[in-house]
């Protein structure tokens, strides 16, 4: 079980079958603040579709392959973080993130992404991660300029979001860069 304990309010757990209704009714409670970025969100109809996507996480984590995290905020699901596919030859991976909307601004996600960091470069002993934000999506991109990554340039109509395409700003973070922090 992957469990980091940030500070006494804040902690991040492997989301497990049991959170299925939580992260449901996140989700569904905020819908157009999460569908401004992100392109699944009309794709969660039901709690049912919430708990597709922690078995395929939890099978992720399994397989060494990542995971899908539960931001936890004085006992609240705030959001979720996860590692993306694990490189293993090439010793890489990158990291998603999205908060619920009335959870921004308390710096959780800066945090998370931290703690996140240090477990890829000192757990997983991996070499380089990965942040991928859009690039009209401040908020997101906040998080690795905050952290010291090197913005590694655009990536041009990256992502469909419904009815358009969006270009993504690529955030790259190495080991050694990471350790001189």
């Amino acid at each position: 079980m992957f469990i980091c304990s940030i500070d006494r309010d804040v902690y991040l757990k492997l989301l497990t079958r049991e959170d299925t209704e939580r992260l449901f009714a996140l989700v569904d409670s905020c819908r157009p603040h999460l569908r401004q970025w992100l392109p699944w969100v009309d794709a969660v109809k039901t709690a049912e579709n919430s708990r597709a996507f922690i078995e395929g996480g939890l099978k992720k984590f399994v397989a060494g392959n990542g995971f899908e995290a539960g931001i936890w905020h004085k006992g609240e699901l705030a959001g979720v973080i996860g590692l993306h596919y694990i490189d293993r030859n090439n010793r890489k991976t990158s990291i998603g993130y999205w908060l619920g909307e009335q959870f921004q601004g308390l710096g959780l996600m800066t945090k998370s992404c931290k703690a996140c960091i240090d477990y890829v470069f000192q757990e997983l002993k991996l070499n380089r991660v990965e942040i991928r934000c859009a690039v009209e999506n401040q908020r997101s991109r906040a998080i690795p300029e905050r952290l010291g990554f090197v913005n590694e340039g655009t990536i041009r109509e990256a992502e469909w979001l419904y009815d358009h395409f969006v270009d993504h700003v690529v955030y790259g973070m190495v080991a050694r860069e990471w350790s001189a922090n």
